[in-house]
């Protein structure tokens, strides 16, 4: 079972998440309505450029945008799940190793263990007061599913167990193989489900900010017609 996880699985995983990643990106430039926002796009790409590049950035630094400053709790907590959900899959040494076995190819910085540990267990806490957001809050609650409990759940799971792996706790190599498990069906399902925001945030974001970079003021007096 672990060879299989670690070789033709991987392979498998990485290869739906990667294609389904990039699909859901055509999707989303091709859903665009042609008169409403890429006959914009396309005759005015600098301002849209640059209202795009500003809009992601604003958004992806924390208290960067005035929805954060009004929401600062729920802003850290967002931050410190995407920091750790990004670095510790990425940069952990355990998973450039197997990287560098398949592929031959690594990232040059991998994270200290101890760095790695808390980063993990921010990620776990973190999703607990995620799901006692949408508990607690009347007007968040009342637009939770049981299938947003499995996403947060599905985000959480290869963490949770890998931290059991890293303590031994009961039969590590059982806890290896569920972690392995747990990690190439985030791959497998991360397309086809809400994580696909992995990608589509930064589509919406881009699409939201040529939208005020060029229709919604950012080009007053331009004499746009549409």
């Amino acid at each position: 079972m672990y060879e299989i996880l670690t070789g033709p699985m991987i392979w498998l995983s990485l290869s739906v998440f990667v294609i389904g990643m990039i699909v859901r990106a055509i999707l989303y430039v091709r859903g665009l309505n042609w008169q409403l926002d890429r006959v914009a796009y396309r005759a005015h790409p600098k301002a849209g450029m640059k209202g795009a590049a500003r809009s992601i950035i604003y958004w992806l630094i924390p208290f960067g945008t005035s929805s954060w400053q009004k929401q600062p709790v729920m802003a850290v907590i967002f931050f410190v799940f995407h920091i750790g959900a990004v670095c510790v899959p990425l940069f952990l040494l355990a998973h450039n190793m197997i990287l560098k076995n398949i592929f031959g190819l690594a990232f040059p910085i991998t994270l200290n263990l101890c760095i790695a540990d808390i980063l993990s267990w921010a990620v776990v806490l973190c999703a607990i007061a995620l799901i006692l957001r949408r508990i607690a809050l009347p007007e968040v609650r009342i637009l939770t599913t049981t299938y947003d409990y499995f996403i947060i759940f599905l985000a959480v799971a290869p963490f949770v167990t890998g931290l059991f792996a890293r303590y031994q706790v009961g039969e590590a190599p059982f806890w290896y193989t569920m972690h392995l498990l747990c990690g190439e069906l985030f791959l497998i399902l991360a397309p086809f489900t809400k994580l696909s925001h992995i990608t589509l945030f930064f589509m919406s974001r881009a699409q939201l900010g040529m939208d005020f970079g060029i229709k919604r003021g950012g080009l007053k007096g331009a004499n746009i017609t549409w």
